[in-house]
C-alpha cells in the first residue's frame, strides 16, 4: 500500500477520482466546453492536477443523461475507492509518528563502533586455540592467555598481514604460524625468531586491540577505537539474574544478514506455517491474527506488548535496543500465586555482508519435567533444525533486497495483524542508518561501499582441532566452509554438541571393531551355542554402530523440509458442497431432477 500511494499522484488519471464542487457544477449547467476538467489526486497531501477530456456534448438537454451517468459512475468509484482505501489503510501498517506523517525524516546522532557487541557464549570461547569473529567488516581474534583472560586483536600480523586466528597459543602466548611472531597483552609482540641477537623489537610490532568484557555468560567487545568503552552501555538482563533462573543457550553461524535475522525473530506469525510441527508448540492451523501495541520508541530501540487475537489479550513484551539485542519476556503467575519469569533472547551479531552470528538464550525460573529427560545437545539441534527450516527464504530475501536496491518501504506488504515489530525495526533504521557501514531501512537505503570478500578457508572456526590442523575450514566436507552446513553453522562453536559427537563417533569405531571381532569368532568356532551367542553380541553391536550414526547425523546433518499434501477437513468440505448444491437447486426450474441427483452425489 505503501508503494502504492507513492506511485499514485504520479500517475495519470484516466478516471476521475476527485473532482471539485465547483467544477461538477458548472458542468451541469452549461454545455461543457471543451477545455478539460482538473481531477485531483487522492493523495491530498500532494495536489497533483491531472487533465481529464471530455468530449463536447451537442446540446444542454440532449447531453444531460449523458452528464447523469458518468457522474454517478463517478460517485461509485469515488466510494469504492474510499471504502477500498479505509479497508487497506486498517489492514496495512500506517506511519509511526507525526514526523513521517508531514514526510520529514527523523535523525538521530549514532556511531555504529560506538557499542557493545555480543562476541561469543563464554563457556564456549576455546581454552587451547584462538578464535576468528567478525563485526561487519571488521576481523577479530579472540583468545585466553596464560592467566585465562580474555583477549582480543586486530586478526591480523603487522608483519605480512596473516591472520592470527590462524596461529596458535605458545605459553599463552598468540603466535603468527606464518613467521612466529608472538604477541602477549595489550597487543606487544614478544617475541620474533628471525630478529639477530641482541637487537630490539621495533614498536610499530604491535597489534591494535579491543575491550572485551563477560557479562552475564557471554563475550562483549567495544568496538571504537577513538572512544572510551562506556561500561553502562553493556546489555544487563534482569531476568537472568534472577535466582533459580535456567537457560539454554545456543550459537548459530547464518548466511543472511544480521537485519533480516532480526525481522525474521520480531515475527511471531510465521512460526506456526514455517516450524509445523517442529514441536508440539507450532501447528499450521493455528496460524491467526496477531494484536500489537507499541508503548515505547526511542533512538536506542523500541518496545511493546503483543499477543494473540483470540486471546484478545497481549502477554507478551518484546524490547529491540541498539545495536542488536531482542528479547520477549512473559510473567506467569500459577496456581499457588508464584510469579514465573520466562525469556527469549537474541543476540545478532553482524558478521558481514550476508552472514550473522546469533546467540540465542531460552530462560525461565521454572522448567517442565520433560526438558529434564532430554540432553541439552537435543535442544541444540531442534534448535539448529528451526533455523534452517528459515534459511531458504531468508536467503532469498537477503538476495533480492541487494538486488533491487531500493527501501523496504517499496518491496514490503506489511500487516497490522503480523508485521508491526518488522515495520518499526524499518522505521528505526531510517533514524540511524547514516551511521552503519551499509543499512537498509523503510524509507531509506545506504548499500555496503566495502565489497564482501568470500574466504576459502575461513580462519579459526575449528578451533578444537586448532593446534593439530592449522589450516582450519579445509577437513573434509564435514569441516568444508559451508554456509549450510550444520556442523559448520552449529557444531563446532558448541564445546558441548562437539564432545557429543565425539563421544558418539567413538563409541562407533568400538562397536565396529567388536562387532568385526564377533562375527570372526562366529566363523571360527564349532558349537552352534557359541555361533549364536557371537552373532547375537554382532547383532547388538550393529544396532548401537547403527544408534551411533544416527546421533551424529542428528547434529551434524541439515534439516531437509518433506512436503507432503495436506489433508482436508472433509466436513467442511461436505457442508460447502451441501450449501451449494441447495443453492444450485433454488436456482434451477427442475427441481425435483436435481434433487435427485444431490441424493445420488452423498
Amino acid at each position: 500500500m505503501a508503494m502504492l500511494q507513492a506511485f499514485l499522484p504520479e500517475a495519470p488519471c484516466s478516471n476521475p477520482l476527485f473532482f471539485s464542487h465547483s467544477t461538477l457544477t458548472h458542468a451541469r449547467k452549461s454545455s461543457l466546453p471543451s477545455n478539460p476538467l482538473l481531477c485531483l489526486s487522492p493523495n491530498p497531501s500532494s495536489f497533483h492536477l491531472h487533465k481529464l477530456d471530455i468530449p463536447k456534448p451537442r446540446s444542454l438537454s440532449s447531453s444531460s443523461s449523458s452528464i447523469t451517468k458518468p457522474l454517478k459512475a463517478i460517485a461509485a468509484d469515488v466510494a469504492a475507492t474510499s471504502e477500498n482505501k479505509d479497508e487497506e489503510e486498517d489492514v496495512f501498517v500506517g506511519t509511526a509518528s507525526q514526523a513521517e506523517v508531514r514526510g520529514e525524516r527523523e535523525v538521530a546522532d549514532y556511531d555504529w563502533t560506538e557499542e557493545w557487541y555480543p562476541l561469543y557464549l563464554t563457556e564456549n570461547v576455546p581454552d587451547d586455540a584462538p578464535l576468528g569473529l567478525t563485526v561487519f567488516h571488521k576481523q577479530l581474534v579472540l583468545y585466553r592467555d596464560g592467566a585465562g583472560e580474555l583477549r582480543c586483536y586486530q586478526d591480523r600480523c603487522p608483519h605480512r598481514l596473516a591472520k592470527l586466528s590462524e596461529g596458535q597459543l605458545v605459553d599463552g602466548r598468540l603466535e603468527c604460524l606464518y613467521h612466529g611472531w608472538q604477541f602477549e597483552g595489550e597487543g606487544k609482540c614478544v617475541k620474533i625468531p628471525q630478529l639477530p641477537a641482541g637487537a630490539k623489537i621495533p614498536r610499530q610490532a604491535c597489534v591494535r586491540t579491543y575491550e572485551v568484557r563477560d557479562s552475564q555468560g557471554v563475550v562483549w567487545v567495544w568496538m571504537s577505537q577513538r572512544t572510551p568503552p562506556n561500561p553502562t552501555k553493556i546489555p544487563w538482563f534482569e531476568n537472568f539474574a534472577r535466582p533459580g533462573f535456567q537457560d539454554i543457550s545456543t550459537t548459530h553461524e547464518l548466511p543472511y544478514d544480521h537485519s533480516i535475522l532480526l525481522e525474521n525473530l520480531m515475527d511471531p506469525a510465521h512460526i506456526p506455517i514455517s516450524h509445523d510441527r517442529t514441536d508440539w508448540t507450532a501447528k499450521r492451523e493455528d496460524a491467526e491474527p496477531l494484536l500489537f501495541k507499541v508503548t515505547e520508541r526511542t533512538h536506542r530501540g523500541f518496545a511493546g506488548w503483543w499477543g494473540k487475537e483470540s486471546e484478545k489479550s497481549m502477554p507478551n513484551f518484546l524490547r529491540f535496543d541498539a545495536p542488536c539485542v531482542l528479547q520477549n519476556n512473559r510473567e506467569i503467575v500459577n496456581e499457588k500465586g508464584e510469579k514465573h519469569y520466562f525469556t527469549g533472547l537474541f543476540l545478532c551479531r553482524p558478521s558481514g555482508q550476508g552472514k550473522s552470528m546469533l546467540i540465542v538464550r531460552f530462560g525461565s525460573t521454572t522448567r517442565s519435567p520433560l526438558a529434564k529427560i532430554f540432553p541439552q545437545w537435543y535442544f541444540h539441534q531442534n534448535a539448529c533444525k528451526v533455523f534452517e527450516q528459515d534459511m531458504g527464504f531468508l536467503s532469498s530475501q537477503n538476495e533480492v533486497l541487494m538486488k533491487e536496491k531500493v527501501p523496504t518501504k517499496e518491496l514490503y506488504l506489511n500487516l497490522k495483524s503480523s508485521d508491526t515489530w518488522v515495520a518499526e525495526y524499518r522505521k528505526w533504521m531510517d533514524k540511524v542508518g547514516h551511521g552503519m557501514p551499509y543499512h537498509f531501512g523503510h524509507t531509506t537505503i545506504s548499500l555496503p561501499q566495502i565489497p564482501a570478500v568470500v574466504e576459502q578457508a575461513p580462519a579459526g572456526l575449528v578451533a578444537a582441532h586448532s593446534a593439530s590442523f592449522p589450516t582450519k575450514g579445509g577437513l573434509g566436507t564435514r569441516y568444508a566452509p559451508n554456509w549450510t552446513n550444520r556442523y559448520f553453522r552449529h557444531v563446532i562453536h558448541c564445546k558441548g554438541c562437539s564432545k557429543v559427537v565425539k563421544v558418539f563417533e567413538a563409541w562407533k569405531s568400538a562397536l565396529s571393531i567388536v562387532a568385526l571381532l564377533s562375527t570372526w569368532f562366529a566363523i571360527l568356532v564349532s558349537g552352534r551355542q557359541w555361533k549364536a551367542l557371537f552373532l547375537l553380541a554382532t547383532a547388538f553391536c550393529l544396532s548401537g554402530v547403527y544408534a551411533c550414526s544416527a546421533g551424529i547425523r542428528l547434529n551434524t546433518t541439515n534439516f531437509i523440509r518433506i512436503h507432503r499434501r495436506l489433508k482436508m477437513n472433509y466436513s467442511i468440505f461436505f457442508q460447502k458442497q451441501l450449501c451449494l448444491n441447495i443453492h444450485r437447486i433454488s436456482q434451477n426450474p427442475n427441481s425435483t431432477l436435481v434433487i435427485n441427483r444431490v441424493t445420488a452425489e452423498y
